[in-house]
C-alpha cells in the first residue's frame, strides 16, 4: 500500500465545508460520482465540490500538505466520520488504490474512495451579465417569498422564483396560484434581466448568507446557469425555463377597503382558528371587516370559534374568506407591526403592503364563501 496524498486540516474547518458542499450531493443517481465530494488537493489548499447536475456547491480550506491530487468519497459517511474524530485535527491519507485513512487523536477510519475521472466539471462564470447585493437583504427577500413558491409541477417554472432587475431595481417573484410574494430592493446593475431560480437552490443560498451588512454576493447570470459568490463558496445552478406568470398585471391598482390592523394579533386571532382546522376539516375563516374591527368566524367537524381584534378601516365594510394557512405564511415572514390590508371585493385578491414604504406587496386569493 502506497500513500500519494496526504494533509493535516482543522476538524471544525473541514466539517463546517464538507456540511455546506455536501447540500448539492445527490441522493440518487445514475452516476455513483455525484452521490459524493471531490476532493482536490493542490498548493497546500483542498477544494471540495458537490455537485446533482442542478446545484452545485464549490469552496476551499487551507491545509498542511506538500502533495497534489484528488478523489470522490461518500459524502453523509466522510461527514460523520468527521464529525466523531478525536482532536483538533485529522490527517487524511490517499493510497494508489483509492483507499482513505482518515486519522484524529486515538481513533483511525479507512473507507473506500473513487477516481474523480467521472465527476463532471461545474459551468464556467460568464461575467457579461452581473450585479452585486447585500447578503442580508438578499436572504431577507428570499425568506420572505419562498413560501409562495409552488410546491406541485403542473407549471414548473412556478417551482422558482422570479429576478426580474429593471432599471436598477430588484423584484423578487414567488406566485403558487393562491398567494403571490413580491420584494422590492434597489440593485446596482446597468442591465434590464430576467431569470428563474429554482427554490431549492435558494434555500441552500439561505444557509450560507450572512448577516453583515458591509458584506455582498456576486451574481453571475449566463443563458442557462447562474453562480452565486458568497463567503468563499460558489454556488452553481441551472436557471428555470419557460414564461414566468405575469405578475405585475396581477396585482390590483385600486380598492374599496383598506385595513391598517396590528400584524401580531392577526396572527394570534389566525392561529387560534387554526386549532379547529386540518386537513380533515379545512373549512375557511370568514373575516368581516366592519365598525373599525375585524370578527373572525370558523366553524367546522370539531368546533367553532368567534374572535375580534380591532382596526383601522376606511371604505365599504367587507366579508370575504380565506384558507387560513395561506393568509398566515405572509403575516409571518414581514417584520413590522403595523400593516395595510386592501380589498376591492370578496371575491378579489386582498393585498397586503407595508404601512410606510413599498418594500414588498403580498396578494392572498380569497375563497368562496358558502352560505350559513
Amino acid at each position: 500500500m502506497v500513500f500519494i496524498m496526504k494533509f493535516i486540516c482543522n476538524k471544525a474547518s473541514l466539517c463546517e465545508v464538507v456540511m455546506n458542499v455536501s447540500k448539492a450531493v445527490s441522493d440518487r443517481t445514475n452516476i455513483p460520482a455525484l452521490e459524493g465530494i471531490r476532493f482536490r488537493l493542490s498548493d497546500s489548499v483542498l477544494e471540495l465540490t458537490g455537485y446533482d447536475l442542478e446545484i452545485g456547491i464549490r469552496t476551499s480550506i487551507p491545509v498542511r500538505s506538500e502533495d497534489s491530487g484528488e478523489f470522490v468519497a461518500n459524502a453523509k459517511l466522510f461527514l460523520e466520520i468527521i464529525r466523531r474524530m478525536d482532536g483538533e485535527d485529522v490527517l487524511v491519507s490517499l493510497t494508489d488504490n483509492y483507499q482513505i485513512t482518515i486519522s484524529g487523536g486515538s481513533t483511525t477510519f479507512d473507507l473506500f474512495a473513487t477516481s474523480a475521472s467521472d465527476f463532471p466539471e461545474l459551468p464556467q462564470k460568464d461575467d457579461e451579465a452581473a450585479f452585486m447585493i447585500s447578503q442580508p437583504v438578499l436572504k431577507d427577500m428570499i425568506i420572505q417569498t419562498r413560501f409562495a413558491v409552488a410546491k406541485t409541477d403542473i407549471k414548473p417554472i412556478l417551482k422558482g422564483e422570479l429576478f426580474d432587475i429593471e432599471n436598477g431595481l430588484l423584484n423578487l417573484v414567488a406566485i403558487d396560484g393562491y398567494r403571490l410574494a413580491v420584494r422590492y430592493e434597489p440593485v446596482k446593475c446597468s442591465e434590464n434581466l430576467k431569470f428563474v431560480v429554482p427554490s431549492k437552490t435558494l434555500n441552500e443560498i439561505v444557509s450560507i448568507l450572512g448577516d453583515n451588512d458591509e458584506d455582498s454576493v456576486s451574481v453571475f447570470i449566463s443563458k442557462k446557469h447562474i453562480i452565486f459568490e458568497i463567503n468563499g463558496y460558489m454556488v452553481y445552478s441551472r436557471l428555470l425555463e419557460g414564461e414566468f406568470h405575469p405578475y405585475k398585471s396581477a396585482i390590483p391598482k385600486s380598492h374599496n377597503t383598506e385595513v391598517i390592523i396590528n400584524r401580531k394579533d392577526l396572527i394570534a386571532t389566525l392561529e387560534r382558528a387554526m386549532l379547529l382546522i386540518n386537513e380533515r376539516t379545512p373549512s375557511p375563516v370568514r373575516c368581516f371587516f366592519e365598525n373599525n374591527s375585524l370578527r373572525i368566524h370558523c366553524s367546522t367537524a370539531l368546533g367553532k370559534v368567534n374572535d375580534e381584534i380591532g382596526a383601522d378601516i376606511t371604505g365599504e365594510k367587507i366579508e370575504i374568506g380565506f384558507k387560513c394557512q395561506y393568509l398566515l405564511d405572509p403575516l409571518k415572514v414581514i417584520k413590522e407591526d403595523q400593516i395595510k390590508l386592501q380589498m376591492g371585493g370578496s371575491l378579489l385578491p386582498m393585498k397586503v403592503i407595508p404601512c410606510e414604504g413599498d418594500s414588498y406587496t403580498f396578494l392572498v386569493l380569497p375563497v368562496r364563501l358558502p352560505k350559513e
